[in-house]
Parts: structure tokens; C-alpha cells; sequence
């Protein structure tokens, strides 16, 4: 409550990049101490829900978003929090700037964002070097993209470069393919392309972990909400092929369509960009549900796209997300969102019938899918 009635007004006065970057910078000093860490952690942790996915351990379902830290620079911080996982990324191979500034809007009334900002990074050595002595005592993703340099024929040594550099830090690896805001990417969702992308990934994580005597890091690929019902049947068929770990669904939307209040006037003052937040969720959720019945529930969805609330993490469960994760709710929740979506699903379950989170996923994908 401390957030919404008194820092949310303050922040939000603020450019929406400038208080972001305020925001994880006093996060990361703040919480520099590890026993206040271990304070604020103790504070907000929950009863474990004992879930395994793609052969990990989750405290609980609930996840932070790749795009919100990007060089890991506050993962640590944000872990007391009480996230079951950390998305840090994405990252690419080389640093980059992103895109001009402003690039980061908010549409309040419509409870969203829109982003353009282009991968913006220190680049794959700066962050796994921060992570060596920083690391989120939780599970920790990397999510690599291309460097905005590179050609899109290029783009599988750019990958394979950021994949040897994050290898032996990250619990597990996600592949951007599907960010509107770097020119071509979403073309790396293609058939050929994709599954040469992860089969040439694939091939360098069976060699590392060969290498190093352990299995393999889970490898899974982020995708876009706006595809169409036959490219999510392909990318199915690709990511079955590759043997990859699982699939996130999904990434922001380049479409306006669902903003409801915002004036049309503003949200095109806003320029280009990806969508995230409330507008999304519907979408999102159509595309685990797909994801599910298409693979018949065999291979883990992190399901992410306006999540705010227990209810909204329970219905992409049960469309089929084995976890979910947030990033528009987290900016517009704080702190306490994650706390109160896992005590909202703890009651949720236990009026549900169903025994476990593990035995609800994808119970309502038919129903949802349908939508």
C-alpha cells in the first residue's frame, strides 16, 4: 500500500526510464548488506509450493521478467522480494546503447507500457562478470538477443558468443527472438532460422556441458503475441525438433487494439514501440493455451503478459503455464505484488479442488484456447 498511495505518485512523476533506473539503483545499494537482504527476505518469504520445472527447483511460480534488469544489477536485490526466479537480460554480445531516449511511455489509464528500447546492455561479459559476485539466491535466467550490429545472417555466432560467456552462471538460458524494437529479430522466428538458431545452441550446450561432466543448461525461447495460429504451430514443431526446454510466452505486442481509455491522440504521441501490461493479457494468455493443447502439455510455458493480481496468475496456469512471470505489474504494483499473488494462489488452490499448482496447469486450456 506504502508504494501505491505515496512512491508510485512521486515516481510516476518522474520520466518513466529516469525512475526505473532510480528505482534499481536504490535497490541494489539499499540491499548491499546482506543481512538487511536476509531481513527483507525473511519478511516476504512464503511457504515454499515445491514446484519442479525443466529440471529445477521453484520456491514458488513467480518470476521477474527479462527487460526490467537488464545488466543484473540489482537481480540480488530483487530476489528478497520473495521471486522464485530471476530473469536478468536481455543481453547481448556486444554493448549497446538501444534506442534513442525517450523510449519508455506509460498509458496508466490502460494499466500498460509501451517500450521501444532496443535492447539496451553492457553487454554478456559485463553482466556475467557482475553476476560471478552478485548472484540472486533464487533461480536465475539469462535471456541473450542479437547485438543490433549484426546482421540477421550473422546471428548465430552473435548468440553462441553471448551463450559461451552466460553458460556457467545461468540456471537457465532464454533465446530472444521476438522483440519488436530490433530490426529484423522477429524474422529469427522463421522456420529455418529459428531451428537452425537453437540447434547450433543446442549443439554448443551439449559440448560445454560435456565438457564440464553436467547436464545440459535448459534452453527455452521467447516468442511473440503476435503470431498467428500456423507460425505457433511451426515454432511447436521446431522447438520439439531442437529439444529445447520450454517456451515463454510471450513477449510485448506491437498491436494497439486493446487500449480501451488511453486517448487515441496520446498512445500515438507514444510512437513505436512494444505493449505490455493489461492490454496484453488476453492475448497472451490465448497463446500459452495454444502452446499447451499443441504440445500436449509435455513442454514447460513460462506464462508472462499482464499479471497483476493471484486471479490473472491463476488463469495462465490454468491455460497452461507451468510458471509466470511480471513486469508491467511489478512497475505498477511494487514490491508487495509478488507476496500477494502467492498468498492469492495459495487460497485460490486450496478452494480449487486441485491438490497441487503442478495438477492445475493447463486444466482450462481447451476452454481458453478456444477464446
Amino acid at each position: 500500500m506504502l508504494y501505491r498511495s505515496v512512491l508510485r505518485p512521486l515516481l510516476f512523476r518522474l520520466p518513466p526510464e529516469t525512475a526505473h533506473e532510480m528505482v534499481l539503483h536504490a535497490l541494489a545499494v539499499a540491499l548491499k548488506d546482506g543481512s538487511l537482504r536476509q531481513l527483507i527476505a525473511r519478511r516476504y518469504h512464503r511457504s515454499a509450493f515445491g514446484l519442479r520445472c525443466f529440471g529445477l527447483s521453484f520456491a514458488n511460480p513467480v518470476g521477474l521478467a527479462a527487460g526490467f534488469d537488464k545488466n543484473g544489477t540489482g537481480a540480488q536485490a530483487l530476489a528478497a522480494f520473495g521471486f522464485g526466479f530471476i530473469e536478468v537480460g536481455t543481453v547481448t554480445h556486444t554493448a549497446q546503447p538501444g534506442n534513442p531516449r525517450p523510449r519508455l511511455f506509460r498509458l496508466p489509464l490502460d494499466r500498460a507500457l509501451i517500450n521501444r528500447a532496443g535492447f539496451n546492455n553492457d553487454g554478456a561479459a559485463a553482466l556475467a562478470s557482475h553476476l560471478k559476485t552478485h548472484r540472486p539466491d533464487c533461480v536465475l535466467g539469462i535471456n541473450i538477443g542479437k547485438s543490433r550490429a549484426v546482421e540477421i545472417e550473422d546471428a548465430i555466432p552473435d548468440y553462441l558468443a553471448s551463450f559461451d560467456l552466460v553458460y556457467e552462471l545461468a540456471d537457465y538460458i532464454a533465446v530472444n527472438v521476438s522483440s519488436p524494437n530490433t530490426p529484423h529479430l522477429r524474422e529469427l522466428q522463421q522456420a529455418d532460422r529459428l531451428g537452425a538458431l537453437l540447434g547450433a545452441l543446442q549443439e554448443r550446450n551439449r559440448e560445454l556441458a560435456a565438457r564440464e561432466g553436467r547436464a545440459p543448461v535448459p534452453l527455452l525461447v521467447k516468442i511473440s503475441p503476435d503470431l498467428n495460429i500456423g507460425e505457433v504451430e511451426m515454432i511447436v514443431g521446431v522447438a520439439e525438433r531442437t529439444d529445447i526446454s520450454g517456451i515463454i510466452a510471450t513477449n510485448t505486442t506491437t498491436s494497439r487494439g486493446e487500449l480501451r481509455h488511453t486517448p487515441r491522440s496520446n498512445v500515438t504521441a507514444c510512437g513505436e514501440g512494444g505493449l505490455s501490461g493489461v492490454p496484453l493479457r488476453a492475448r497472451s494468455t490465448e497463446v500459452v493455451a495454444a502452446l499447451y493443447r499443441l504440445t500436449g502439455g509435455k513442454l514447460p510455458i513460462i506464462g508472462v503478459g499482464g499479471i497483476f493480481n493471484a486471479a490473472d496468475a491463476w488463469e495462465k496456469i490454468t491455460a497452461g503455464a507451468s510458471l509466470v512471470q511480471l513486469y508491467t505489474g511489478f512497475v505498477y504494483q511494487g514490491v508487495e505484488i509478488v507476496r500477494d499473488i502467492n498468498d492469492g494462489l495459495m487460497k485460490i488452490l486450496d478452494q480449487s479442488g486441485f491438490r497441487s499448482l503442478t495438477e492445475a496447469v493447463g486444466s482450462r486450456a481447451r476452454e481458453l484456447a478456444a477464446a
